[in-house]
C-alpha cells in the first residue's frame, strides 16, 4: 500500500513538472514569453541550483559556509574551459558540467577536511578566504583569460536542458534529505553531541554534505558559464555568495521549497532594479531585516510544500 502511494506521488510530481514545462515551452516558442524573460527564467533555474545545494550545508547541515561563489567559478571556469578544448557534439554539455561538478566537488574536499572540524564563524571565514583565493587565482592565471575574463564560450544552455538539470538536482536533493544520510545531517544540526553518541560521524556527513555541495554548485557555474559564454572573475565575489545566502535565508534555511520560492521571487526582484544597481544591496538589506523581525525561520522554516499532499487532501475532502 505504501509503495503504491509512493508510486502515485511521484507520478502527480511529474505530471506537473512536465505541465510546467509544457506550458512555458510552448509560451516561449509562440512569442508570448520573449528572449528576456525566457533568460529571467533560465537566471531562476540556476539561482534554485545554487541555493538548494548551498542549503543542503547551511540549512541541514547547520555550517554557515560564506565561498560558495568560489565553487561555482571553479565549475564554471573548468566546464567553460572543457567546452572550448573538446568537441563532442551532443556529449560535450552534460560531460562539461559533469567534469565542472566534480572538480568544485574536489576542492570541496579539499576545503571540508580542515575547515568543518571549526564551527560558527571561523568555518564562514575558511570559506570566505578560499572563494577569494580562488577568484585571485583565476585573476591572475593566462589559462582562465586573467583580468579579461574568458571569451569564445559555446552557447549550450537553454531552456529546456537548464529546466531539466534544475528538477533533476532538486529531486537528488529531495531524496538524499529523506535518506537515512540526510537524516544523520539533520541530526547533527539539531545536535553534534548527541548525534556523535549515537554513532553518527559528524565529520564524514559534514564532508560528505560540504562535497555534495559543492558539486551541485559547480554544475550550477557550468550553466551560468554556457550561458553567459563569457565569465570574468569579479563576477564571483564575496557579494555573489551573499546573495545566494541571501535567497536561503530568505526561503528558509532547511527547506528546499522556501529556497525555490525565494529564488524566484529575488530573481525577479533583482531584474526589476537592474536600472538601481546601487540601490540593490540596500533593498536587499532591508529584506532581510523585516524577514529577520517577522519571519526569523524565512518564508517556509523548514516546512516542506508537497504537490501530491494536496492532491490526497483534495481528495478526501471529496
Amino acid at each position: 500500500m505504501n509503495m503504491k502511494k509512493t508510486l502515485n506521488n511521484y507520478a502527480v510530481n511529474l505530471i506537473c513538472v512536465v505541465s510546467i514545462y509544457l506550458i512555458i515551452y510552448i509560451l516561449i516558442k509562440n512569442g508570448v514569453i520573449n528572449s528576456y524573460y525566457e533568460s529571467v527564467i533560465i537566471f531562476i533555474c540556476i539561482n534554485i541550483i545554487l541555493a538548494t545545494s548551498l542549503n543542503l550545508t547551511t540549512g541541514f547541515l547547520g555550517q554557515l559556509a560564506l565561498g560558495h561563489a568560489g565553487f561555482v567559478a571553479v565549475g564554471a571556469y573548468t566546464s567553460a574551459l572543457f567546452t572550448k578544448t573538446v568537441k563532442l557534439p551532443f556529449l560535450e554539455f552534460p560531460i562539461a558540467l559533469l567534469i565542472g561538478g566534480i572538480v568544485a566537488a574536489i576542492f570541496g574536499i579539499a576545503i571540508g577536511i580542515p575547515a568543518l572540524r571549526l564551527r560558527g564563524d571561523y568555518l564562514a571565514i575558511i570559506t570566505l578566504a578560499f572563494s577569494e583565493m580562488i577568484r585571485v587565482f583565476i585573476v591572475n592565471s593566462k589559462f582562465t583569460g586573467g583580468a579579461r575574463g574568458l571569451s569564445g564560450i559555446p552557447f549550450l544552455s537553454n531552456f529546456t536542458n537548464v529546466f531539466f538539470i534544475t528538477v533533476i538536482i532538486i529531486t537528488i536533493l529531495f531524496l538524499l534529505i529523506r535518506s537515512r544520510h540526510g537524516r544523520a545531517m539533520i541530526s547533527i544540526r539539531e545536535d553534534e553531541i548527541a548525534s556523535e553518541a549515537m554513532g553518527i560521524s559528524s565529520t564524514y556527513y559534514k564532508i560528505l554534505g560540504f562535497t555534495i555541495s559543492a558539486f551541485f554548485a559547480g554544475i550550477g557555474g557550468g550553466i551560468f558559464a554556457h550561458y553567459i559564454t563569457m565569465l570574468e572573475a569579479r563576477k564571483f565575489n564575496f557579494m555573489y555568495s551573499v546573495e545566494i545566502l541571501i535567497i536561503v535565508v530568505f526561503g528558509g534555511m532547511g527547506s528546499f521549497t522556501g529556497s525555490i520560492i525565494a529564488a524566484i521571487v529575488l530573481t525577479i526582484f533583482n531584474e526589476a532594479l537592474r536600472d538601481f544597481s546601487i540601490y540593490r544591496i540596500i533593498a536587499y538589506s532591508i529584506l532581510l531585516v523585516i524577514i529577520m523581525i517577522f519571519k526569523p525561520g524565512g518564508l517556509l522554516g523548514r516546512y516542506e510544500f508537497s504537490i501530491s499532499r494536496v492532491f490526497n487532501k483534495i481528495r478526501f475532502n471529496k
